[in-house]
C-alpha cells in the first residue's frame, strides 16, 4: 500500500515515498509488519504507537521494544514520560506529542528505525541458513557414510554387571 507524506509548510512540501510492509485496518490504524521481532501499530484515534511480539515473548523482543521507543523518543515523536507495557500481554506502549502530523512524522521514523535494524536482520537470516545448511549437509570432515562408524560392545553409562539400588552403586556382582 503506498502511503503519501507531506512534510514542511505549504511553500516547501516534499513527498517523501516509504517501503514498508503496511496495512491500514478499518478503524484507521497502521499496522506495521516489517520489524521480525514485533509488530508496530500506530493507533491514530487515540495518538499512540503501540509493539506487539511476533510469535514468542523474548528477551529479543524487549530489546527490540525498547530501542524503538529509545529511538522515537530521541526524535521527538512520542511522550518520554508516557513509555509503558500495555495491556495486551508483552506489549509496549507510548503516547504520540499531539501535534500536527505526528502520524506521518511517526510513520517516517518508524521507516528510519526499521531501515537501521535491517543488517540485523539479514545477519540473523543468514546465519540461520547457514546452520540449516551445515546440519543437512555437513562436510566430508563432519559426516560419515552409513554403517562406516562401528559400534562398541558397551553401550551407555548403565552396566549390567553392576547392583543399583536406592543407596547407590554396591559393587561387582559375579554370581548371579
Amino acid at each position: 500500500m503506498a502511503i503519501k507524506i507531506k512534510v514542511g509548510p505549504k511553500a516547501n512540501e516534499k513527498l517523501i515515498s516509504l517501503e514498508l510492509n503496511i496495512r491500514e485496518t478499518l478503524d484507521g490504524n497502521y499496522m506495521i509488519f516489517d520489524h521480525i521481532d514485533i509488530d508496530i501499530v500506530i493507533v491514530s484515534d487515540q495518538g499512540k504507537i503501540l509493539t506487539l511480539p511476533k510469535e514468542l515473548i523474548t528477551d529479543q523482543v524487549y530489546g527490540a521494544q525498547n530501542r524503538l521507543f529509545s529511538y522515537l523518543k530521541k526524535k521527538g515523536v512520542i511522550d518520554m514520560s508516557s513509555i509503558q507495557g500495555g495491556n495486551i500481554y508483552g506489549s509496549m506502549e507510548a503516547k504520540l506529542l499531539d501535534t500536527e502530523g505526528a502520524i506521518e512524522y511517526a510513520l517516517l521514523n518508524i521507516s528510519k528505525f526499521i531501515d537501521e535494524e535491517r543488517p540485523y536482520f539479514n545477519y540473523l537470516d543468514a546465519h540461520l541458513e547457514d546452520h540449516e545448511e551445515h546440519v543437512t549437509n555437513p562436510d566430508k570432515e563432519n559426516s560419515t557414510e552409513l554403517g562406516d562408524v562401528e559400534h562398541s560392545s558397551q553401550k551407555g553409562s548403565l552396566r549390567p554387571d553392576y547392583m543399583r539400588d536406592m543407596y547407590g552403586l554396591h559393587g561387582y556382582i559375579s554370581g548371579y
